[in-house]
């Protein structure tokens, strides 16, 4: 499941935590709200963020030739 949690402080300060979303593609998941809050301080990647995707297809190319011997 994937969840974006917001904390807000006193001094306008906002953080951000976000979980469920493997790789770097949380960034575009969350680009258009940071867009709106402001300039983004700081910036903590997750074990998440650093998880590789597995890619199930693999494609293979065979080559056939003949020898004229």
């Amino acid at each position: 499941m994937e969840t974006l949690e917001f904390i807000i402080y006193p001094d306008g300060r906002v953080q951000e935590k976000v979980t469920g979303i493997i790789g770097a593609s949380c960034a575009e998941v969350t680009a258009a709200i940071e867009a709106q809050l402001g300039q983004v301080l700081n910036q903590e990647p997750t074990s998440e963020y650093f998880k590789a995707q597995l890619n199930q297809s693999t494609s293979f190319q065979t080559q056939t030739s003949s020898s004229e011997w």
